[in-house]
Formats: C-alpha cells, sequence, structure tokens
C-alpha cells in the first residue's frame, strides 16, 4: 500500500521591523504560579515601568519580582554592577525571607553591557548556600517574544529536576490552577496514576524526570524546555494543544494513547466533556463563523489559535503569522490547519500591515502596540497577550476562548451602528 507523501505547508519568512513585548512579560503569570520564588529583573527603569504596567500592582504593594536597575554608571562601566547586584539581592533575602528561589533575569540593558549573569548565579549561590537557590535566564527583547521568557525560566530549572526512572506524566507550561486540577482530575479517571507539573506551585518542590517520564506540552513556545527534558530521558508526546474542545480532547487522548489506555475508557471520560463544550460554544459559532481572521506573529499561540477558529468556529484563515515556526511542536496543528493556509513566520512589520490593509480582515489579532492603530482605521482587534492572561486550556474553556473573539465583533458593531 502506498503511503501518501505529507508536503510541509509553504511558509512566507520575514525579517525586518518587529513590534513585540519582550520576554520579561512573562513574569508576571511565573511569579503567581511560584508563590515561594522571586524574579529580579536586571536592566533599566522602562524594565521596571513595564512590568509594573503589565501586572497591574500598585507602588506600595510586596509582588514578588523586582528591579536591578542599572543606571548611567553602570551603562557606562564606570561602576561595579556585579557588587552593586550583590549588594541588591543580600538586602532583597534579609526582607524577604520566604523566597526559595531567586531568578536572575537578563534584559537588553544587561545584554548590551555583557553583564555574565550565570556567573552572578553562581557567586551568589556561593555567598546564599542553603538559603536559596540562584538561578538566571535571559527576557532580553533582542532575543526573545513575550511567552519565550517562560520557556527560558523553565529551562533553567530543568538541571535542577531529580532523576527517577518512575511512569509518569507531565504537564509542562503553566496553566491556571483550577485548569490543572480538573485537567490532572481527567487525566487520572482515564486511568493515568501519576501527574505531576512544571513550573510546580511551589519552586522547590520540582518534579522528578527520566526514562519513564512522558512529556505532555500545554503551552506551545516552550522548545527550549521540551528538548532540555528529552535530554535528560523523558518522551515528547505529539499532540494539538489544549485550546478548544477538538484540541482539548486530542491533547488528553494522546497522553492516554502513551500510556496505553484503552480508547473506550477515553471516550467514557471525555466524551460528555465533548458535549458541553460544543453547547457551550454553539452561541459563538454563530457570531464568527465567515469571519475572516488575521493572526500578526507575536505569542506563539497563533497557530493552535487558528485552528480552533477556523475548525470550531468557522473563522477564515486570511494569514497566520507566528514569531517562530518549531515544526516539531507545530506538527499536529500543522495537520489540521486548512489546506491553502498562509503562514508567515518572523516580522517585517509594514509589509503586515500592508497586507492587513489590503485583506480588510473582520477581526485582527495582534500585540497591544499595534491594536489602537488598527482600530483607528476600522479593523477590529484583540489583544494576543490576554490570551496568555486568560484561563483557556479545556474543553470546559472552549466557550470562554471563543468569547474573547467574539467580543471585539460584537464592540466593533455596536460602534459602527452608532
Amino acid at each position: 500500500m502506498a503511503v501518501p507523501l505529507v508536503v510541509d505547508p509553504p511558509v512566507l519568512r520575514e525579517s525586518g521591523q518587529r513590534e513585540v513585548f519582550c520576554g520579561l512579560t512573562s513574569i508576571v503569570w511565573l511569579h503567581r504560579r511560584m508563590p515561594d520564588a522571586f524574579f529580579l529583573v536586571v536592566g533599566s527603569r522602562t524594565c521596571a515601568h513595564l512590568i509594573q504596567s503589565a501586572a497591574g500592582v500598585m507602588i506600595f504593594a510586596e509582588p514578588r519580582f523586582g528591579t536591578a536597575i542599572l543606571g548611567e554608571r553602570d551603562l557606562a562601566g564606570l561602576a561595579d554592577a556585579n557588587a552593586e547586584l550583590d549588594r541588591l539581592v543580600a538586602q532583597l533575602l534579609q526582607r524577604r525571607p520566604e523566597i526559595r528561589t531567586l531568578f536572575l533575569v537578563g534584559s537588553c540593558p544587561s545584554e548590551v553591557i555583557k553583564l555574565d549573569l550565570a556567573k552572578a548565579a553562581e557567586r551568589l549561590n556561593q555567598q546564599h548556600h542553603g538559603r536559596v537557590q540562584v538561578l538566571n535566564y535571559s527576557g532580553s527583547g533582542i532575543e526573545t517574544t513575550f511567552t519565550q521568557g517562560e520557556d527560558g525560566a523553565l529551562q533553567a530549572l530543568v538541571p535542577l529536576l531529580p532523576a527517577t526512572d518512575q511512569d509518569q506524566l507531565l504537564i509542562v507550561g503553566t496553566l491556571a490552577d483550577a485548569v490543572e486540577d480538573r485537567l490532572v482530575g481527567l487525566f487520572q479517571r482515564m486511568g493515568i496514576g501519576r501527574v505531576v507539573s512544571l513550573p510546580p506551585r511551589r519552586s522547590t518542590d520540582l518534579p522528578a524526570v527520566g526514562p519513564g517520564t512522558r512529556v505532555l506540552l500545554a503551552q506551545p513556545f516552550l522548545s527550549g524546555t521540551a528538548r532540555a527534558l528529552v535530554d535528560r530521558g523523558a518522551q515528547l508526546i505529539s499532540a494539538p494543544y489544549p485550546l478548544g474542545v477538538e484540541g482539548s480532547r486530542a491533547w488528553m487522548a494522546a497522553a492516554a494513547d502513551a500510556f496505553g489506555i484503552a480508547a473506550a475508557q477515553v471516550a467514557q471520560v471525555l466524551d460528555p466533556l465533548v458535549e458541553r463544550g460544543l453547547q457551550a460554544l454553539a452561541p459563538h459559532r454563530e457570531l464568527l463563523t465567515g469571519k475572516r481572521l488575521f493572526l500578526l506573529p507575536d505569542s506563539q499561540l497563533e497557530i493552535p489559535l487558528a485552528r480552533f477558529l477556523s475548525r470550531e468556529c468557522g473563522m477564515e484563515l486570511v494569514e497566520v503569522g507566528t514569531p517562530y515556526l518549531d515544526r516539531q511542536l507545530m506538527a499536529s496543528e500543522l495537520e489540521l490547519l486548512p489546506p491553502g493556509t498562509s503562514l508567515s513566520e518572523g516580522q517585517h512589520l509594514e509589509n503586515q500591515l500592508d497586507r492587513v490593509r489590503a485583506a480588510r480582515p473582520d477581526l485582527v489579532v495582534c500585540g497591544m502596540g499595534l491594536a489602537n492603530p488598527l482600530e483607528a482605521e476600522g479593523i477590529a482587534t484583540k489583544w494576543s497577550i490576554e490570551l496568555v492572561f486568560s484561563p483557556i486550556h479545556g474543553c470546559d474553556q472552549a466557550a470562554d476562548l471563543a468569547e474573547l473573539f467574539s467580543r471585539p465583533l460584537r464592540r466593533h458593531s455596536l460602534l459602527q451602528f452608532n
């Protein structure tokens, strides 16, 4: 029997001006996930304002992140930035004794002056041995888009994970606690006995990893972490991502298949959930069906979102842009896109905006910096960053996910009517 040839869809690769948040933004959801961790950005006042604004934290609050400000003397090489960093860390740990893991987060300014945060973390670990674990990763906008900051943080944790041969499912990627609890319960009902998570809810409760570990990615932007776990002996499960009813069912079924669980057992657990999800999704599908969608590259969620919005909500895909296309991690998603879908990787902002204006889509998914200008031109938009902050994973959340796209269309229609 002849095996059909699978042809990868063509991709327009672009390079030029970008309009994205940097990887520092991921601190906003990571610091909520691990309350015993602290994220210290080594950067400028601009970095501090960005994180403060994104998190919506009042200035008198006690968040679990902060900024070690690099001033003009640091940037000019006239001050010893390492000595100042050591002093600030000592003060921080004295004032916040609950901190168990300290992440030093690189930024554009620290990258520019070549401040070696890996050596700084090693030095601080020696100074504060037994008191705190100090790690480092880069959130610099020179190197990352905003979701890749989580990939950097999780990669920094992987070398610390204990070893194990135990059979287990490892869910990788930050989820809302309530969503994660629901998904873990479903896996256990299907027959997967041990389910653990990375990142953990406490930075010191790190999951073990080894040959018996099956890795299931909850987020599509964790390329480096996935490869680091595979290097530790884990097995990566190929699956669509848990966005929408179809994607969530396929994601959970792929995990069950990796553990040899019968399809009938999977159906018994998931079919009632799927039926409820489709019923909740129906009102949003009525509004979204036939609407034309353009996704600009920002979060790496674009391809799974495009699959969900086209297959489950009936939207027409004008173009699906992504900052970086990892074909291995996106293989299951690419197979589900409509034939002929226009894909682009990277960004040349002016060229992409020209294509948006020429197509005049009903809705554009984009970064916050582009939303207002496009709205002023009469094009409805959806902030891509809101999708990362919202609990959108799983069958139960499919209707809430669809509403994030139906809502701006309703608002745009009302504004035009008035």
